[in-house]
Parts: structure tokens; sequence; C-alpha cells
């Protein structure tokens, strides 16, 4: 396990790739929640998917598709999640 995983526990790690995989979730609502630059993100979803997911992955994240970065999205978008989320507390991961 490397360094950028070993500090997460199974339940962090499934809602970092989750969060990863999600169009409209910016990298920087990863690292307001898990102090997790976009780098980190790429070495956590390497490490935790299998080579064919991770390459998938990466190309959805660089095509015009994904939201990832916030110079790609609508300015309009002021905010990291959707109106019908609960909202992000101070806590590691949000209350579903």
């Amino acid at each position: 396990m490397s360094t950028t995983t070993q500090n997460f526990t199974e339940r962090e790690l499934d809602r970092i790739i989750e969060m990863a995989w999600e169009d409209r979730t910016p990298f920087e609502a990863i690292l307001f929640q898990f102090n997790l630059t976009e780098k980190d993100v790429i070495t956590v979803m390497r490490s935790q998917l299998k080579t064919s997911s991770f390459k998938r992955w990466r190309k959805r994240v660089n095509s015009g598709v994904s939201q990832k970065h916030l110079k790609k999205r609508n300015p309009d978008i002021t905010r990291f999640k959707c109106s019908r989320q609960r909202a992000i507390s101070g806590n590691r991961i949000s209350k579903r």
C-alpha cells in the first residue's frame, strides 16, 4: 500500500474513488474533504483500480465530458455538490 492510501480507511478510499469517478465533482472538492491533490488522486486511482479501469478513468477526466477541472466548468456553477446532496460538514466524509 502506498503512503497516499495507507492513511485512509477502506470506506474513505471508496468515497475518494467514487468522487473521482463522478464527472461533476472537481478535484478541489476532494482536496477540501481529504486533503489530496489531483496528483495524489491519480496515485490512489492507479493503485486501487485495474489498469484498464484506470486508463478509462484518465481518458474520461481528460476528455470534454468530465468537469473535473474547474477551468473546464461552466462559470455559473459555483458549488462542489448537487443542490440535492446533503451539506458537506467538517467531517472527512459527509453523511449520506
